[in-house]
């Protein structure tokens, strides 16, 4: 028995030297990695780029692309990106950690998008209000913002929308979130909920879920979950809805996992910036129209026809009211393909040409799924 218990201790320490060596050729090329990115940042220094353009959204997506085509296992593909997001983020750091705005307080599903598009090693700006995350980046008190656009369930934050059509700011990149809400709080059972505080689309997103389990409590709908797990954790009786990160920084236990209704439930965030990047080879154009004054029942119909003929699919489209008088609308369209790609040029030649207003939002790399 004791000889049994040798030969398994000698096989597994010899496992443990293994895998202290490929520890030390991990970090060596981390280095090694870390060096090549500071030559990098000197050579952009010295042909005169700007701090700014240390990120490069475009580039990054092709890394991690790559990374997903190169996963043998046994890690999952959104592990081993998250493992490179974060080398990326940290060598892009030795120069200067980007500031990137976002819908706060800290807790919210905005900063972990944040962190799953950019890494934990940028500077996140915790701000009250859509507007204030815009006008951050537009003074130059963040270099990129974080916002959200739409949900699965509940479909389109139409705040944000209505913010590009008087803001110079261009869309540089998407992140989706898959949004899991947990029903946090200090108690030890449901039975003691007498409060939930939360966010009206969460609210939403686990209408079902509330009313089959907790159709005694108060909802409060408040301005974001973080919010409410801040408040949750100084009120006795009362619970939140929010995520994990929420759940860690206000120290609150989770009593039940995942209550939301659709469990693909998913939100896309935007990352806004000042500047329109080159291609990465899987992009996505934004842009926003209105047709010419007409009562003519297929304007619209028209105006896109350009798409068609040049076979670009479009993904979305959202009416929005202009607000520049009354009962006049803009369109935001999204469509596969960058600005830059042959057909998609020229089908915004034609777009611009016969709408009455347009503009173009952003080309930017699609969400890694």
């Amino acid at each position: 028995m004791a000889d049994d218990n040798s030969k398994k201790s000698a096989a597994l320490n010899k496992l443990r030297q293994k895998i202290d060596t490929v520890d030390q050729h991990i970090q060596k090329l981390i280095e090694e990695r870390a060096a090549l990115a500071q030559e990098v940042g000197a050579e952009k220094i010295r042909s005169g780029g700007s701090s700014v353009r240390f990120y490069r959204p475009e580039r990054e997506a092709q890394i991690l692309r790559d990374v997903i085509g190169r996963n043998s296992g046994p890690l999952k593909d959104d592990e081993v990106t998250r493992i490179f997001r974060e080398i990326i983020s940290a060598c892009l750091a030795q120069e200067e950690p980007l500031k990137v705005g976002f819908l706060g307080p800290e807790g919210t599903f905005t900063q972990s998008a944040v962190h799953k598009h950019f890494g934990h090693s940028v500077r996140d700006l915790p701000l009250g209000t859509i507007a204030e995350v815009f006008h951050a980046v537009e003074s130059g008190t963040a270099e990129y913002g974080v916002v959200p656009i739409e949900n699965s369930t509940e479909g389109t934050v139409n705040h944000t929308l209505d913010m590009f059509l008087n803001s110079p700011l261009k869309i540089c990149g998407e992140i989706e979130i898959r949004v899991r809400q947990h029903l946090l709080g200090k108690m030890l059972s449901t039975d003691e909920v007498k409060k939930v505080y939360t966010h009206a689309q969460s609210i939403a997103q686990c209408r079902s879920w509330l009313k089959e389990y907790l159709p005694q409590a108060e909802l409060v709908a408040v301005d974001s979950n973080a919010q409410a797990a801040r408040l949750a954790a100084d009120e006795e009786g009362a619970a939140a809805i929010a995520g994990d990160a929420a759940a860690e920084v206000y120290g609150l236990t989770k009593l039940v996992s995942n209550i939301e209704d659709q469990p693909d439930n998913t939100t896309r965030f935007l990352v806004i910036g000042h500047e329109v990047f080159p291609a990465s080879g899987t992009d996505r154009t934004s842009l926003v129209l209105s047709t010419v004054d007409t009562e003519d029942a297929g304007a619209l119909h028209r105006i896109l026809l350009p798409l068609a003929k040049s076979k670009i699919n479009m993904t979305r489209i959202e009416s929005r009211p202009s607000k520049r008088r009354k009962w006049h609308y803009v369109f935001f369209i999204d469509i596969d393909g960058h600005a830059d790609d042959p057909n998609v040029a020229e089908a915004l030649v034609q777009l611009e040409q016969s709408a009455q207003f347009f503009q173009m939002l952003g080309s930017y790399p699609k969400a890694l799924q």
